[in-house]
């Protein structure tokens, strides 16, 4: 067993306020999801994945069927006639961590993609989806964002051991 005693005060008191102040993680992880919605708010106006790669265009057929449908012509990838995808982003954090993602059904199929029938048949034999949707990858992180999250808790770190008055 190892027992450490500090002999100062103002030392003790500081490692005290910081091991409270960084006992909930609330804070870091909130900066974090608003980071996160905010860049992938941002490839959906540039129709790209966080890698950089540009998604897959919408085929003809999609296009021509949101102009049957009156919904304009839509050539954007992943941007439909109620642009929900690209603006219903959401981060939900806590003290254990952050989640971040769409609430919306159809999310998880722009993600990963699905094959036509996928999900099976619908009136008249129409199958679900009606065609083939690529992945289109919309949520996740570049090496650009891991080391923003990491500027991230490194400023809440130096907040933390700012505001108690410890200058290392």
């Amino acid at each position: 067993m190892i027992k450490v005693e500090f002999k100062y005060q103002a030392l003790s008191q500081a490692l005290g306020e910081v091991g409270r102040r960084l006992g909930d993680m609330t804070p870091i992880h909130e900066d974090i999801g608003e980071y996160v919605v905010r860049v992938t708010k941002e490839r959906f106006k540039q129709g790209i994945d966080p890698d950089g790669h540009a998604w897959t265009p919408k085929k003809q057929e999609t296009i021509d069927r949101y102009k049957a449908n009156k919904d304009g012509d839509r050539p954007d990838p992943l941007i439909g006639p109620s642009k929900r995808l690209s603006s219903e982003i959401a981060q939900y954090a806590d003290a254990a961590g952050v989640e971040i993602g769409s609430a919306l059904e159809y999310s998880a199929v722009m993600q990963d993609g699905a094959k036509r029938g996928a999900f099976g048949n619908g009136p008249g034999k129409v199958q679900y989806p009606w065609g083939d949707i690529p992945a289109r990858v919309w949520l996740g992180l570049s090496d650009e964002d891991e080391a923003n999250i990491i500027d991230i808790a490194d400023e809440h770190l130096e907040q933390a051991f700012n505001l108690t008055g410890f200058n290392g």
